[in-house]
């Protein structure tokens, strides 16, 4: 096995803010100050990333950014330059689209790659939407599941969300699950004709911003409080007592 030297640089996992808000609000002065001192970057996005970096740290200049950007195009050969850096003792940083990076994140690849390589990691507390998510759902903390995405086949969404309903009831596990945000609409309707009337359901979305939501209810006290959450991002949480 590798150990990790003193002479690698370290791969900081670098959360960043869940939308349009103050970092100050919601992010600790450790990830500031490590934003600050890193100028080497793996990130979802560039733009993004730039965007985040100026508003964190404004005095940092962008010209000594180096960015390479990680997302389902990459390609695995890419992975090894991508981490580099670290082991020619160049402090790194990954950060996601939003929120935490590795934590339904492509990051996750390089974080693997990094303890392969005797690489130190160091993960930076920020928002995640899914703790945020299950913290406020009232079920059960001591027991869930995040699932991602449903699939897009109404027949195949149907069947995942009835494994997932009998799961968490079977095993008193709460199931989340996340989607394309411009879809919420149509899935919040499939969730309505496809679950039990006494399943409870949680929905969470634009976490920390000043638009937030979040409600649980059963089902059928869903059917009567219809909630419109086109292009807003959110969770989902599901359980039958």
């Amino acid at each position: 096995m590798n150990s990790i030297l003193t002479n690698k640089g370290k791969l900081y996992l670098i959360p960043i803010t869940l939308g349009e808000n103050n970092p100050d609000e919601v992010l600790p002065q450790t990830v500031k100050r490590a934003v600050e001192l890193i100028d080497c970057y793996i990130v979802e996005n560039e733009k993004t990333a730039r965007k985040f970096i100026k508003s964190i740290a404004p005095e940092k200049a962008q010209a000594t950014l180096v960015l390479s950007t990680l997302n389902k195009h990459t390609e695995v050969t890419d992975h090894n330059k991508m981490i580099q850096p670290c082991l020619e003792g160049i402090n790194v940083g990954v950060m996601s689209e939003a929120g935490c990076p590795g934590v339904a994140d492509p990051g996750a690849v390089i974080v693997k790659l990094a303890h392969e390589k005797g690489i130190q990691v160091v993960p930076l507390v920020g928002p995640s939407s899914i703790l945020l998510a299950m913290m406020g759902s009232g079920m059960n903390g001591q027991s869930f599941a995040f699932n991602g995405y449903l699939p897009i086949d109404k027949s195949e969404k149907k069947s995942a969300l009835k494994h997932f309903e009998k799961l968490s009831s079977d095993k008193n596990q709460s199931q989340l699950f996340i989607e394309t945000p411009y879809r919420n609409n149509k899935l919040i309707e499939d969730l309505l004709q496809t679950l039990h009337t006494n399943t409870h359901l949680c929905i969470a979305a634009d976490l920390t911003l000043p638009s937030e939501f979040i409600k649980t209810m059963r089902v059928s006290d869903w059917k009567k409080n219809k909630i419109d959450l086109q292009n807003r991002p959110a969770i989902f949480i599901i359980h039958k007592m």
